[in-house]
């Protein structure tokens, strides 16, 4: 049985996610609607990551001398503040302003403070639990999360479409929806008891990004991981729901159908990394599951047919996802105890870092249909590097309990 706080943390998980998903789906659509072509949309998603890079390194850095509960607290007031600029202006520059500082998914994915910190809190609270099976469920709350908020958002503005509202109008529902959300956040994080916070007196460690004994195992993580969110941010769920609008025509309602199911199918994937991790150990399940996955995402756009091309997306799904509780788990078995959330949050901004520099690339070549396969064929192919370069360099490491 979870205790109150771990229970308090898979609901901050799932209404966040909800939100990611929610907006993630109709997010290029509206900045499209608003009157931003292509090239700035690619751009400001571009620059949405990047902002949180810089914001997610300083707070997760930090996190245990300022305090669990309010770095989460912070992290959720940007959320906020993000969603109400991108609801009331068109300006393009406070748009960017916006999406530097405040916190907003354009992949439907973790971006923020927040995944560091609630893995090391329910790591410190769920103590003699295997960490990998409750990744799992935590990654499965998410994903079932992300896909109803896919779902909801989509079909949310195809039905004030169909009631007359226009695109603009439409869209800017989900991300007023993502500020209630928001605002939820707060009052579950202001639940959180001070039992989520590190007890021990943190070490003096004078290093820019608090990690000084496992400085090499995270530095080699992070360039790595980074190269992994490279690719995938070539193909961030937005990116991908354009494509699929661009060149199959799919209404938002389809869209959002489309994205439920594919994250429902990761996030069940997710619970059959456990089982296979006590078997076969962290590193193996982290690659070998990985691998099939993106020859899967190479073939997306070879796909002659809408059907195929969405049998193809769902497959790829239901094997996708089944590395991120093992690579959640590897990380803090692989640093030292009191580093943990610290390390959590290079690695976690190391991925983001690598998404932010993806989309401007990726919505250029969406934008002509010609070369549109290309996002998904470098993502597939770097992915796989990634896959094969983390098995070479990463065997031998000793992990910790």
């Amino acid at each position: 049985m979870l205790s109150r706080d771990a229970r308090l943390l898979f609901a901050a998980r799932i209404v966040r996610l909800f939100a990611y998903g929610f907006v993630a789906v109709v997010l290029v659509l509206y900045l499209s609607s608003i009157g931003l072509d292509d090239h700035r949309i690619g751009l400001l998603l571009s620059l949405t990551l990047a902002g949180d890079v810089l914001v997610s390194l300083y707070l997760t850095t930090r996190a245990d001398s300022l305090g669990r509960r309010r770095t989460l607290l912070a992290g959720a007031v940007l959320m906020i503040g993000a969603a109400v600029v991108f609801a009331l202006t068109r300006d393009f520059t406070l748009l960017v302003l916006a999406a530097t500082i405040g916190v907003i998914s354009p992949s439907g994915n973790e971006v923020g403070p927040f995944l560091a910190v609630e893995q090391v809190a329910l790591a410190h609270v769920a103590q003699g639990r295997d960490r990998v099976s409750l990744f799992a469920w935590y990654n499965l709350a998410g994903s079932f999360a992300t896909a109803a908020g896919s779902l909801a958002g989509g079909f949310l503005a195809g039905l004030l479409m169909k009631r007359g509202f226009g695109a603009a109008a439409s869209y800017r529902s989900a991300v007023i929806a993502y500020a209630v959300l928001g605002a939820a956040l707060v009052i579950i994080f202001l639940s959180v008891s001070r039992a989520i916070e590190e007890k021990r007196a943190a070490p003096s460690v004078r290093t820019l990004f608090h990690v000084e004994r496992s400085r090499g195992i995270v530095m080699r993580l992070s360039s790595l991981f980074a190269l992994d969110s490279f690719a995938g941010g070539l193909v961030v769920q937005s990116i991908v729901a354009y494509w699929f609008y661009r060149r199959f025509g799919l209404s938002p309602a389809a869209l959002g159908s489309l994205f439920f199911g594919a994250n429902v199918a990761a996030g069940i994937s997710a619970l059959t990394a456990a089982r296979i991790a006590r078997r076969f150990g962290l590193l193996n399940t982290m690659v070998f599951t990985h691998l099939p996955s993106n020859v899967l995402l190479l073939l997306i756009p070879l796909m002659p047919t809408l059907p195929l091309a969405i049998a193809v997306l769902l497959l790829r799904f239901s094997i996708s996802q089944m590395d991120v509780p093992t690579r959640q788990a590897f990380v803090i078995a692989a640093v030292d105890p009191g580093e943990r959330t610290a390390a959590a949050g290079i690695t976690g901004v190391a991925r983001t870092t690598g998404a932010a520099l993806a989309p401007v690339v990726a919505m250029s070549l969406i934008a002509s249909l010609s070369h549109a396969w290309v996002p998904f064929v470098a993502a597939g192919v770097l992915k796989i590097v990634y896959d094969l370069v983390l098995l070479w360099s990463c065997r031998g490491i000793k992990l910790e309990g």
